[in-house]
C-alpha cells in the first residue's frame, strides 16, 4: 500500500503541466505548492492506511489469543485424570472427551467433583409389599494432598421413604443416618489397578428411629478398579461398627458393591453395580441382600453442564425377611470441573 501511493504521488507531481519560458519562477512555485499538497495528502492516507492494518492485526491477534486463553482454561477447570493419571483428551473444539469422561464418571475415586442423586425404589417391603423409597445424595470431593496422592472424600445423605411393614404400623419420611467416607488414593496406578481406602463414619442424624439405627459408627472402606479399554470393573468393600448412640440395636453391617461398565460410542455404556450388605447382628436367615441386574448408562451435556444418567434394575436372590424383592435404581450425576 505504501510503495503503491507513493509511486501515484510521484505520477501526480510530475504531471504538473510546464509553464512556458517566460513564467518558468511562477510554475515551479506552484509545482512545489502541488507537491507539498499531495505529499500531505498521501502522509494523511498513509497514516490511516497504517491505523486501520495495526487495528485489523490488533483484532485478529486478540481473537487468537482469547480463544487458545478460553481453551486453556477449559482444561485447567475441567481436570479429570484417566486411568494412568494423566489428563484426559479434548476434541478440536476443547470439549472433553465422552469416553474419558464416562470413565471418571465410574471411577468412586476420580479426581473430579460430582454430585450423584441416585434414587433406590425397593417394591414388596414388608409383609404388605409396600414401595419403599431412598434417595441417596451423594457429593463427592477431591483434594489434592500432594503430588502423588488424592483425599476422595464422599458423603451419603439418604432422604427416606419408609412404608408401614405390616397391619398397624405407620409410615415415616425423613433423613436416615448420614455416612462419611476418605478414601486416600495414589494418583497413579498400582500394577494396572486404581486403588483407595480410608475411613468411614457414620452419625446419628437419622429423624425417626425406623429410618436408621441414630448410632455413631465408623470402620474400614477400600475399592480398587480396572481401566482396560471399554471396560471398567472393580469393588467397594466397607464394614462398620457402632461405637456409641442413643439408639437400641448395635450396628455391625458390611456392604460390597461389585461394579462393571462396557463403554460405547456416543457416551452411552452398559452397567451393574449391585449393593450386597450383610448385617452381622441378625440371624443367619435375615442376615444378607444380595440383588442381581444391570442396566444402561448415558454421558451427555445439560447445555454447558456434563451429566451422567444411567437405570438399573434388580433382583434380590437373597434378603431379610421384610426385605424387598426388586429394586429400581434410576441416577442422575452432575459432573462439576475442578477449578
Amino acid at each position: 500500500m505504501r510503495y503503491i501511493l507513493t509511486v501515484l504521488t510521484t505520477i501526480a507531481v510530475f504531471q504538473v503541466p510546464a509553464a512556458a519560458t517566460g513564467r518558468a519562477s511562477e510554475a515551479l512555485t506552484m509545482k512545489d505548492q502541488r507537491t507539498k499538497e499531495i505529499r500531505a495528502l498521501v502522509d494523511e492516507l498513509l497514516l490511516e492506511a497504517d491505523l486501520l492494518a495495526t487495528e485489523f492485526m490488533a483484532d485478529a491477534s486478540l481473537s487468537s489469543i482469547d480463544w487458545r486463553f478460553n481453551l486453556a482454561a477449559f482444561q485447567e477447570e475441567v481436570k479429570i485424570e484417566s486411568a494412568s493419571g494423566d489428563p484426559i483428551d479434548y476434541d478440536h473444539d476443547g470439549v472433553v472427551d465422552k469416553a474419558d469422561l464416562a470413565r471418571a464418571a465410574q471411577n468412586p475415586v476420580a479426581s473430579m467433583i460430582s454430585l450423584p442423586l441416585q434414587n433406590n425404589l425397593n417394591f414388596n417391603v414388608g409383609a404388605l409389599n409396600h414401595e419403599q423409597n431412598v434417595l441417596n445424595i451423594q457429593p463427592v470431593i477431591p483434594f489434592d494432598l500432594n503430588e502423588d496422592w488424592n483425599l476422595i472424600t464422599r458423603t451419603i445423605v439418604p432422604v427416606v421413604y419408609q412404608p408401614s411393614l405390616f397391619p398397624g404400623d405407620d409410615h415415616d419420611f425423613g433423613i436416615s443416618d448420614i455416612q462419611f467416607t476418605g478414601f486416600f488414593s495414589p494418583k497413579k496406578p498400582v500394577g494396572g489397578w486404581i486403588l483407595g481406602a480410608g475411613p468411614v463414619f457414620q452419625f446419628p442424624t437419622a429423624t425417626d428411629e425406623r429410618l436408621g439405627p441414630r448410632k455413631w459408627t465408623v470402620g474400614p472402606s477400600a475399592i480398587a478398579l480396572r481401566m482396560d479399554g471399554p471396560w471398567v470393573y472393580g469393588a467397594l468393600a466397607q464394614n462398620v461398627w457402632s461405637i456409641a448412640g442413643s439408639g437400641d440395636n448395635d450396628v455391625n453391617a458390611m456392604l460390597i458393591q461389585p461394579f462393571v461398565n462396557y463403554n460405547m460410542a456416543d457416551g452411552w455404556y452398559l452397567v451393574s453395580a449391585p449393593i450386597i450388605t450383610a448385617n452381622w447382628e441378625a440371624d443367619s436367615d435375615n442376615r444378607w441382600t444380595v440383588p442381581v441386574g444391570g442396566g444402561i448408562g448415558k454421558i451427555f451435556h445439560l447445555g454447558d453442564q456434563p451429566m451422567n444418567f444411567s437405570v438399573q434394575g434388580f433382583y434380590n436372590v437373597e434378603t431379610p425377611d421384610f426385605g424387598p424383592d426388586w429394586t429400581l435404581r434410576i441416577q442422575l450425576q452432575f459432573l462439576f470441573p475442578r477449578g
